[in-house]
């Protein structure tokens, strides 16, 4: 055999050699997983895990999502206390000692006896047919509920001062309302969408002129604190009572609150009053056996259950139907699945004499 051809022999030989020991190199190194594009994980139960691939290192182990749940509940609190700048909790005291200031000033509110003293062709009855339509209206157009109670608020203020023929009683909502929108919607209703919702009656002119008559009238004042605006801080206190459903307490106090907007009645009541009072009525709705005020309560909204009777005995009878039972704007509106049909719970007919009593004030802090 020649040198070129014993050559060529230890070429392949080694070549076939080198072959050899790489396949036993392959196989004893698991194969590479496929990946797979996320687009196509339909079902992450189907990944295989970690303990299934035994050459791959254990992974540290990290919080389950039942450990994070636990977690995030038990800091839920303090998460919305620091992190939600809404909730404004450095400066929450100062600013409902404004709020409070705010709404005893005479300015900013309506005669408790307007309808008596001013009005000569306008009646209660009116007043709450044309809020209870409002609240239609706001319905249609998908208006924040402050609108609403801000235009509740111009229109008994106009009527403190002005006297109205019972024919521009409508008027006088569509463009209270309109004002309101202004204020509070990002996208407010222009002012022929306020013409056609009352089958054009009135015109466009009509509406600017009296949206212009009624900013004189309140001398432009027209930021005031409203129901809503200390619901909203009581609810929360409220909600810290873990033995009541928060979101349905949440929508049971917007149905009574927007209940007391048609009672005539109510308008005598601070919009703070009232909302403590909800807050009252539906606890006590809620959980009957328990007292629905607490400690916590009485020192955010500066109330004793005593000074809630008048103004709770009065929301109840709205709730029960035996006052404006005929209007029933605001009944259907909470009595749908998304408002958790609140607008059907009813209370106990009677509520207990020692709920208004200072000292048998709840304790829960």
């Amino acid at each position: 055999m020649t040198d070129n051809e014993n050559s060529v022999r230890v070429t392949r030989l080694t070549r076939k050699r080198a072959a050899e020991a790489m396949s036993v190199k392959d196989d004893s190194q698991p194969a590479m997983k496929k990946r797979v594009p996320l687009t196509e994980i339909s079902n992450l139960s189907s990944i295989p895990s970690t303990k299934d691939l035994d050459s791959e290192p254990p992974k540290k182990k990290c919080r389950t999502r039942r450990t994070v749940k636990r977690s995030v509940v038990s800091e839920e609190k303090s998460e919305q206390t620091i992190e939600d700048p809404q909730l404004c909790e450095a400066y929450a005291t100062d600013i409902y000692d404004y709020l409070h200031r705010m709404e005893v000033e005479t300015k900013r509110r309506p005669l408790p006896d307007y309808i008596d003293k001013i009005q000569k062709n306008v009646t209660a009855t009116m007043r709450s047919i044309l809020v209870d339509w409002l609240v239609e209206v706001a319905e249609e157009y998908k208006l924040q509920s402050d609108t609403l109670y801000l235009s509740v608020n111009y229109i008994d203020k106009y009527l403190s001062i002005n006297s109205i023929h019972r024919q521009r009683l409508q008027l006088l909502g569509v463009s209270a309302m309109l004002i309101a929108s202004k204020f509070e919607e990002i996208n407010p209703p222009k002012v022929d969408d306020f013409c056609y919702i009352t089958d054009n009656t009135y015109k466009k002119e009509d509406v600017v002129d009296m949206e212009a008559d009624i900013l004189k009238s309140l001398n432009f004042e027209i930021s005031s604190p409203t129901i809503k605006t200390f619901l909203r801080r009581y609810t929360r206190m409220a909600e810290d009572d873990q033995t009541i459903q928060n979101l349905q307490c949440e929508f049971l106090g917007c149905y009574l609150a927007e209940l007391s907007l048609v009672d005539y009645d109510c308008v005598k009541f601070l919009p703070s009053m009232i909302a403590a009072s909800v807050i009252f009525l539906s606890k006590f709705t809620l959980s009957p056996n328990k007292h629905p005020w607490t400690v916590s309560l009485q020192k955010c909204s500066r109330y004793k259950p005593a000074d809630l009777k008048e103004c709770v005995l009065i929301i109840q009878e709205l709730q029960l139907s035996k006052r404006g039972a005929t209007l029933v704007a605001i009944r259907e509106k909470y009595n749908q699945h998304k408002f958790k049909f609140v607008g059907s719970l009813k209370s106990r007919a009677e509520i207990p004499g020692s709920y208004f009593e200072e000292e048998n004030v709840g304790l829960m802090e």
